[in-house]
């Protein structure tokens, strides 16, 4: 069954139907399906759903198996503290070779995609594979191409196991961002293993930089990781205690920073509700290697608190 139109796929009674009948300049018409913005329609439909699938679900206590390890449910092992990818349902992907048209590589792509949260910087690493998709683009499977596509599938074969969310233990969110990769922030949290705290990955999140975006400087571009990392993740960070780590030593003065520039207020602005629970953490590597830009920004914040 198709529930595509919605309240207009369920009838009402006749005699409550009376009640909403239109007035216009061609006479008077009546309601013969449930219109949408009547204060019942949504319980009503909710109901209709429930009824609807009631049958399945008592017939799926028949096929339950109980006081399992693990458990496969939409692609993804799930166990008692983690969540992996089954090997089983990228098999068939790891032995297609390389892709011959666009379909094939669209598929490739769909496929890859639904596993992304275990690949870090999925969005750079077929990045070439999605620009040959695009229109105008003439279509040749260059090496850098093939190689794109024999890394998702080396990615897939050895991607990290995730850890399932606990809110009681303290999250961390790694800032990664650079103008040639693009953004690729991490969730990760400590997990008690054995009686030892671990660091766990939750999630990697990752993406391209549009053209005006690319054209940022290094902390900018951090900033806008950061940003975009809370409001996608913002079911896990929302009114929870965590810290930021980034590879940028001016990320946190220029928040502090007073400024006229409307990308940084309004950046300013959506990071304000989480700035009471977040702590923003420099850890030394290779990250950026504009040093020396980082190095001014943060003198310059220093002469402007002294002025």
């Amino acid at each position: 069954m198709h529930c595509m139109k919605g309240f207009h796929q369920n009838g009402g009674k006749q005699n409550s139907m009376k009640l909403l009948r239109i007035i216009c300049r061609m006479g008077i018409y009546e309601y013969t399906r449930i219109p949408f913005g009547i204060k019942n329609a949504p319980a009503y439909f909710q109901w209709m759903m429930d009824t609807m699938f009631q049958d399945e679900i008592l017939e799926g206590w028949m096929v339950c198996n109980f006081d399992q390890q693990e458990l496969l449910a939409l692609g993804p092992k799930f166990s008692g503290l983690s969540l992996e990818i089954d090997q089983s349902q990228v098999a068939a992907l790891l032995q297609k070779p390389v892709p011959k048209n666009i379909k094939e590589i669209q598929y490739s792509l769909v496929f890859a995609s639904y596993y992304r949260s275990h690949i870090k910087r999925f969005a750079h690493i077929a990045s070439s594979l999605y620009k040959v998709c695009s229109k105008g683009v003439v279509f040749e499977i260059t090496k850098e191409r093939r190689d794109a596509y024999e890394r998702i599938k080396h990615e897939l074969t050895n991607a990290p196991v995730l850890i399932l969310c606990d809110f009681k233990l303290p999250f961390k969110l790694y800032i990664d961002a650079t103008c040639s990769q693009g953004l690729g922030p991490a969730l990760h949290k400590r997990q008690i293993v054995d009686g030892e705290p671990r660091d766990g990955v939750i999630c990697y999140i990752s993406r391209q930089l549009k053209d005006l975006e690319a054209r940022y400087g290094a902390t900018h571009t951090e900033l806008l990781c950061l940003v975009w990392a809370l409001e996608k993740l913002h079911y896990y960070l929302d009114g929870v205690v965590f810290k930021v780590y980034t590879y940028c030593t001016a990320l946190k003065s220029l928040l502090n920073m007073k400024t006229t520039n409307r990308h940084m207020l309004r950046w300013k602005i959506a990071i304000q509700e989480y700035r009471g629970n977040m702590t923003i953490i420099y850890k030394e590597g290779k990250g950026h290697t504009n040093a020396v830009g980082h190095w001014i920004m943060s003198k310059a914040t220093q002469l402007r608190t002294l002025k």
